[in-house]
């Protein structure tokens, strides 16, 4: 990419996914300046785009749905809103987007197209005939949809090696980018006053406990079973620990946890919490038993606050810990390993505040939003 202003658009499924992840890249771009589109649904964040000088444009899309007639439109309707603005970059994020928006940005003839796969999601977790279908379907989609772009990122080492393993993408178009960046500047205890920190334990009657924070939607394969299992066996053995899960539940998903689940009382469920932050600060242990993920954004943050991390050897967790170092790894579907190991850091305060430390050193060399928007800024010029 020369140095003349450029027209580069961000397509996704979400407004919140590219306001959340995508920011400061654009941010950046704007920086060099480029002119840079927001394409999205429109959602709570489509109009907070304009404070940074972001055009947003709208276009509909279902999630779920495998109507081939639906999706169709759906693809005519990105190509009506790429068309008209000559773009020189389309870079898509997430499934659909990433098929449509190659197919449409091919189309529109723009230039230069790169797909972001932030994730396989939960079609790859299931064992279901319909998943399996599913999986089919949408890797011949992206096989094809591919052939179309220049360049595909990945988050994580295992889904780059399967999409070239599967023939899903060449290995020169093949591009790692581990996560979309976590801006270590907030995420930083430092910013966390002490009177925060004894106000919200007061109100969370956490005085004198271990705090153990698990962070994620109430969706079984996060590892929600196993989480409270784990918290069942440690708070019946130890009075001064105390298990927190914060996150949301759909009564419409059935992949999702409950609420008369959740509500145990060996485990304190906030539902959704704004104070993200604040709570991560009074955390003792963070822990997402996940079976799979593209690099949880929520590990990224507890391991910026220099907190010890148990997670799993699951794809993407296991890109955030080195196993014995900044946290441990444990086996999926381990009830018994994930609580020992969160045993383990409880029992051990020198060993938490030692994990931490690493934990944070590890974000602020290979995940900080500077390191991870540079990466992306050279893949843009070497277009």
């Amino acid at each position: 990419m020369n140095k003349k202003i450029h027209k580069i658009a961000f397509l996704s499924h979400l407004d919140l996914n590219l306001y959340l992840f995508r920011l400061p890249i654009m941010i950046a771009l704007i920086k060099e300046g480029h002119k840079v589109y927001a394409i999205c649904p429109r959602g709570d964040k489509f109009d907070e785009f304009e404070k940074y000088g972001i055009e947003a444009l709208p276009y509909a899309i279902s999630r779920k749905s495998l109507n081939p007639f639906k999706e169709l439109k759906t693809i005519r309707n990105i190509y009506k809103v790429i068309k008209r603005l000559d773009l020189d970059i389309l870079h898509n994020f997430t499934a659909k987007p990433n098929i449509y928006g190659s197919i449409a940005g091919h189309l529109a003839k723009v230039p230069n197209i790169i797909n972001s796969v932030t994730g396989l999601g939960s079609f790859y977790i299931q064992k279901t005939k319909k998943a399996q279908r599913i999986r089919l379907i949408m890797e011949k989609l992206y096989k094809e949809a591919n052939k179309k772009v220049n360049h595909v990122i990945f988050q994580n080492s295992d889904d780059m090696r399967y999409f070239i393993r599967k023939k899903l993408v060449r290995k020169d178009q093949a591009v790692l980018i581990k996560s979309s960046g976590i801006n270590s500047s907030i995420y930083d205890m430092n910013n966390v006053e002490d009177l925060t920190i004894i106000k919200l334990k007061k109100e969370l009657n956490l005085s004198q406990k271990i705090v153990v924070l698990m962070v994620s939607r109430a969706i079984w394969h996060k590892g929600i079973k196993e989480y409270y299992d784990a918290a069942k066996i440690l708070s019946s053995k130890y009075e001064n620990i105390k298990f927190i899960f914060v996150g949301d539940t759909d009564e419409n998903n059935v992949s999702c946890a409950n609420e008369e689940y959740l509500k145990k009382p060996f485990v304190s469920w906030l539902g959704h919490r704004d104070d993200i932050l604040n709570l991560t600060a009074i955390s003792d242990i963070c822990v997402l038993p996940s079976y799979r993920e593209g690099v949880p954004r929520t590990l990224l943050e507890a391991a910026s606050m220099s907190k010890a991390i148990v997670t799993t050897k699951a794809i993407g967790c296991k890109e955030v810990v080195d196993d014995g170092v900044n946290g441990y790894l444990v086996p999926v579907r381990n009830t018994k390993q994930l609580g020992n190991k969160i045993e383990k850091l409880f029992l051990d305060e020198n060993l938490r505040k030692t994990m931490g430390k690493k934990a944070r050193m590890k974000v602020l060399e290979e995940f900080d939003v500077d390191v991870v928007v540079k990466k992306y800024l050279d893949v843009y010029d070497a277009l």
